[in-house]
């Protein structure tokens, strides 16, 4: 359970990562769409989990380039939130991959044929 501090400070670098990413974003991991689903922070708020969904390119290539750029986009958080947060985290980029899940379990609930019931009187 993630305390009310990691909880804010965790919407706030989605926030600001997620601006990042939309002014700045080309030049990180070129023409995908990326949109950042969630974040989640250490409780010493000093590592923070960035998940991404990637659209029109493969999620590897993105996750190599985004870490390539890690310090460029670390320094740009920074001075973004440099006045809210006296540790700027390091940064971890994860594919999310659970809109691929649910869309898994979709597909197989709809496959799912129910026989209808027996209406015999005994």
């Amino acid at each position: 359970m993630d305390s009310t501090r990691q909880l804010k400070y965790s919407k706030l670098i989605q926030k600001e990562i997620s601006d990042i990413f939309q002014k700045e974003g080309k030049s990180y991991y070129g023409s995908a769409f990326v949109t950042v689903t969630g974040t989640k922070v250490t409780p010493d708020l000093s590592i923070v989990r960035i998940y991404i969904s990637v659209f029109k390119t493969p999620g590897e290539e993105v996750i190599k380039n985004l870490y390539t750029h890690s310090r460029e986009i670390r320094r740009k958080l920074g001075e973004r939130i440099r006045n809210q947060a006296r540790i700027i985290p390091e940064l971890e980029f994860f594919i999310d991959d659970s809109l691929d899940y649910a869309e898994k379990i979709d597909k197989i609930m709809k496959d799912i044929v129910i026989p209808p019931e027996d209406k015999t009187e005994e």
